[in-house]
């Protein structure tokens, strides 16, 4: 690296060509990005660890792609609308219109959905 120094009013500048200068950028960038991916790491390490579910990367990728998460969820956890009727005390209609998309659900359903499939709340509410 080719660096000279100068004094200026504003004080002692560092001088080097525009090439270095950006490969350095670069450099400090790619720093920047492997420290938030350690962040993000040890942040879902630390929430797999107090029991948050491990989702397989096909069911998170079908989710990804716009199918409805419920009943992703479901068919990952090999439960048919009925099964999760009874476990939830909801209708089997009113579930599979929820995965039609023709309702939402109130929070209290999607509340006992999530309980059904062993999931967070927070899974079942789209962006």
């Amino acid at each position: 690296m080719t660096v000279r120094f100068e004094n200026t009013d504003s004080g002692e500048v560092a001088i080097m060509p525009r090439q270095e200068y950006e490969a350095l950028l670069a450099k400090a960038a790619e720093v920047d990005e492997d420290a938030g991916m350690v962040r993000l790491v040890a942040r879902a390490r630390e929430e797999i660890a107090a029991g948050a579910p491990l989702i397989p990367m096909d069911v998170a990728e079908r989710i990804a792609d716009g199918e409805n998460r419920i009943k992703v969820l479901r068919n990952w956890r090999d439960l048919t609308q009925i099964d999760m009727a009874q476990k939830t005390g909801l209708s089997q209609s009113y579930l599979s219109e929820i995965e039609r998309g023709d309702r939402t659900g109130t929070v209290a359903a999607l509340r006992k959905i999530a309980g059904a499939l062993g999931v967070p709340l927070d899974m079942l509410l789209t962006d």
